[in-house]
């Protein structure tokens, strides 16, 4: 089984509701995007390994995704009563990150070397340590898609994924890079 095979058997086991490539050369970095993050729109601006300041800066992050050949784009979408239910989006968002985990777990035995990203901040203890002492965690640590200067929605597009899945729905997004060798 090739490689592209495998990593979309575990994205289906995983129940992603789609998948697509990106050629990484095709990436575009906003300061704009990471200007939102110290916003702090999210409430994850300095308070999170998971996300800006912590991860480091646009050119940092852009470094580090270069050293891969592919990303392949995921989302999980989530159907609400209201779209206004932020407490269910919130609860949406947890599964989320925990698929994520669960994808990683997949991964860990079938790929060397990648980086898993996801939506926002981190959310696995419930006060993180950053700044003051080491991530509890750094084998979990997912950092943030956004928080690395992308325009989700152009990464869905590029990817051919729906990034508005339409009325009283969340969608959430992430990216995998990895070596096709």
């Amino acid at each position: 089984m090739d490689i592209f095979s495998k990593i979309e058997e575990i994205a289906v086991k995983c129940d992603f509701f789609e998948t697509g490539y990106i050629n990484i050369a095709n990436l575009k970095y906003y300061p704009e995007v990471r200007k939102l993050c110290e916003a702090n729109s999210c409430r994850n601006y300095a308070v999170s390994w998971a996300c800006p300041p912590a991860i480091g800066t646009v050119a940092e992050c852009k470094d580090r995704v270069d050293k891969y050949d592919k990303m392949l784009l995921f989302s999980r979408k989530y159907d609400l009563g209201d779209s206004f239910d932020f407490e269910r989006i919130t609860e949406y968002l947890l599964d989320f990150k925990q698929t994520v985990d669960i994808f990683d777990r997949n991964l860990k035995g079938f790929l060397k070397e990648y980086l898993l990203l996801s939506n926002e901040g981190c959310g696995r203890c419930a006060e993180c340590t950053y700044p003051d002492a080491p991530c509890r965690f750094p084998q979990f640590l997912h950092h943030s898609l956004e928080g690395y200067g992308f325009m989700v929605n152009e990464l869905a597009e590029e990817a051919g994924v729906h990034y508005n899945n339409g009325r009283n729905t969340v969608t959430f997004f992430g990216a995998l890079l990895f070596n096709l060798k």
